[in-house]
């Protein structure tokens, strides 16, 4: 049985172009509306097993995507390496304070195990009944990204606290990256051994590291996660997505050991293809925001994408994740058109 997402990985290339989404279980989706309903907290839900492998798998069965993503968050890291986290409405997460150098002894790789076992036990529920066409893919954020919540406490434009004190510490702040760096590994390698075919490493705010410090703080922390990953599961298909790295993609493709490099919106496929060579799959970088309007304009930039990528190995996804006000016929639309059975 072909894979079209599993077989890219591989040297049983498809005819077909693999599609899923970031984002593609979520909060668009009415049958995800009616458990998240249920529940009095976001975080509760993600350590649910049961309805989080529920929702998992909702896009598949309405899209019929070539691959699933789990359910999950990001911020599961921080909350189980000893952090409070909530998700607070209209504010989005919201961390209990952490000072870099005090991070050693309020945080521990072994705090709360038993919560992201609850994540691991999604995976298999979701590995038992997706189809054994569909793809499975794991993730985490990047060290980088991780450190900034979890400095700053919460979201931000600008990360100027996280930054500062990473700035002010630099040794205590690359001790903290490793540390991340190693729950993060533990996690991902946890997830494999539960039944996930793929990760993918989010660095969503890679784009506001300084390009004095590029290399350091997003490339090196990252590379040893993949690296490790290797160690274990040589053949594994590792993901990279460090949104809005500008010219730094290349440097990112060439350094951190991917299989795969996520493009965001703003970075043209063109751009990317000539400069970051194969073997390397590029992934992306359709705007949300064309998903949401639809019609001749998200048509026309999905057979713009399709064109510049022909010939080289691809997958077909969004920029960033899909946006809660996206009609669902819209997605629909978008699955036919990059198959090419509506034109």
């Amino acid at each position: 049985m072909t894979s079209p997402f599993l077989d890219i990985f591989s040297e049983r290339p498809s005819n077909q172009t693999p599609i899923w989404f970031m984002r593609q279980a979520g909060r668009y989706l009415p049958e995800y509306m009616e458990i998240r309903k249920n529940y009095s907290s976001f975080l509760k839900l993600c350590y649910s097993p049961q309805d989080a492998a529920r929702i998992t798998l909702q896009p598949i069965e309405r899209y019929d995507l070539d691959a699933a993503i789990l359910f999950s968050d990001i911020l599961v890291i921080p909350d189980c390496l000893g952090q409070d986290v909530n998700f607070i409405k209209s504010e989005g997460p919201v961390l209990s304070p952490l000072l870099l150098r005090d991070f050693e002894k309020k945080l521990s790789l072994t705090k709360d195990q038993e919560k992201l076992s609850l994540v691991y036990d999604t995976v298999v529920k979701v590995r038992q009944e997706l189809p054994k066409a569909k793809g499975l893919i794991g993730f985490s954020g990047a060290p980088w990204t991780l450190a900034l919540y979890m400095l700053e406490g919460r979201g931000s434009r600008d990360f100027s606290n996280a930054k500062r004190e990473a700035f002010e510490n630099e040794a205590l702040f690359s001790d903290f990256l490793s540390f991340l760096s190693t729950a993060i590994t533990d996690h991902l390698v946890a997830q494999v051994k539960a039944g996930v075919d793929a990760v993918q490493i989010f660095d969503s705010w890679a784009g506001l590291c300084p390009e004095t410090h590029f290399s350091r703080w997003v490339i090196e922390p990252t590379r040893e996660v993949v690296s490790n990953l290797r160690k274990q599961f040589p053949s594994l298909p590792v993901i990279g997505f460090p949104r809005h790295a500008g010219v730094h993609y290349i440097t990112y493709a060439n350094g951190v050991g991917a299989s795969t490099v996520s493009l965001d919106s703003v970075t043209p496929m063109s751009w990317a293809r000539e400069r970051i060579p194969a073997p390397t799959i590029l992934q992306g970088n359709l705007d949300p925001v064309l998903l949401v309007a639809g019609g001749k304009a998200l048509k026309e930039s999905i057979h713009k994408i399709k064109d510049e990528m022909r010939g080289r190995p691809y997958i077909f996804n969004l920029g960033h994740g899909i946006l809660p006000q996206t009609p669902v016929n819209h997605v629909r639309d978008c699955v036919e058109w990059v198959r090419g059975s509506s034109q």
